[in-house]
């Protein structure tokens, strides 16, 4: 199966090393693990064979994304607060949502940007895919504010919806939340972000430069690959606080889901999606990457071991999907009207 929209940002370097060099191959012992170079590869980890990625879904899903008819207000789509012209997330501390409202635990909105890598949604973890996270934000109070009845009368009103539905799944579909939803989720699969970095662990040794394997090694050898590990370089649920006190701790209420576990952000594309921590309470970069030595692995990273690894950070910046905002279908008389 052909998903242009996926091999469009799956391509390589021509360059390619046909040795490895030792250095990928620690990165690799320690769970580095690069996105596929093919369009196969990659398929065979984001795709689900029960409702497979199609060109059709995902344009139906862009086009749900970013529509804010889904929220009570008429005002809120998931682009939002995931906006993918920054890097997949606000650039605000906290999420903000329906009637301006603060997220009421003060926590800051993820990146979606890769996000079908993850092992757990949400920072508690609470939900195990794309499909099933899609429902989340749009029926809390503080973010979209609807319900699976509103959500399915706006889709249901519209008739080139209705049309792109058929279209998609088969003239017999049911478009109900579920569905909604889950093919928001598929056009989410599609967003991921291959970079220089991916380049060097497929096998180009000349993907990074010397300052940049410099950091990428400083990076290893300082323990931060033991919670930024795998495809995501994070997205796993891991104990917070391990080896000191997070400083903002008491900006909001998240303590982690019912066992103290928080799910480990991605670092991928990490110098676009400030500020950082889950509340938000970080901005300088050099500076998380200080403090995370300190609360995690109990160490002192200095200025100079943290500028390493913060310059073996600007090599996780990847390449997005060529992006445009779609044009929405036009409501009807039937289609339901925002409310405050």
């Amino acid at each position: 199966m052909k998903i242009s929209y996926i091999l469009g940002v799956c391509a390589l370097s021509a360059t390619v090393m046909f040795g490895a060099s030792s250095l990928m191959q620690k990165a690799k012992q320690n769970g580095l693990k690069p996105i596929p170079n093919s369009e196969f590869e990659l398929l065979k980890i984001i795709d689900d064979p029960k409702d497979p990625i199609t060109e059709a879904k995902v344009r139906l899903g862009k086009q749900l994304y970013f529509d804010p008819r889904l929220s009570k207000s008429g005002l809120i789509s998931c682009n939002t607060c995931h906006n993918l012209g920054l890097g997949g997330v606000d650039g605000v501390p906290v999420a903000i949502g329906n009637q301006w409202t603060p997220n009421p635990h003060h926590l800051n909105s993820p990146t979606v940007y890769n996000s079908v890598f993850f092992s757990a949604q949400f920072w508690d973890g609470r939900s195990p895919h794309l499909a099933d996270q899609a429902k989340g934000p749009t029926l809390a109070a503080p973010e979209m504010a609807a319900t699976p009845k509103f959500i399915e009368k706006v889709v249901n009103s519209i008739p080139a919806y209705v049309k792109e539905f058929k279209y998609a799944y088969g003239d017999n579909v049911k478009i109900n939340f579920d569905k909604i939803t889950s093919t928001i989720a598929i056009f989410e699969k599609t967003l991921v972000t291959p970079s220089r970095y991916d380049d060097y662990l497929n096998g180009d040794e000349n993907a990074l430069s010397k300052a940049e394997k410099e950091g990428l090694k400083t990076f290893i050898d300082k323990g931060c690959a033991s919670c930024h590990n795998g495809i995501a370089l994070g997205g796993t649920m891991q104990p917070f606080q391990v080896a000191g006190k997070y400083k903002f701790a008491n900006v909001g209420d998240f303590k982690g889901d019912k066992n103290g576990m928080v799910k480990t952000p991605t670092l991928r594309n990490i110098t676009e999606t400030a500020p950082y921590y889950h509340n938000g309470m970080v901005w300088s970069l050099k500076d998380a990457i200080k403090m995370m030595g300190s609360i995690q692995l109990g160490i002192k990273i200095s200025d100079k071991d943290a500028e390493k690894i913060k310059t073996f950070f600007k090599a996780l910046k990847g390449r997005k999907p060529d992006i445009s905002y779609p044009q929405l279908p036009e409501s009807t008389d039937k289609t339901p009207r925002p409310k405050d």
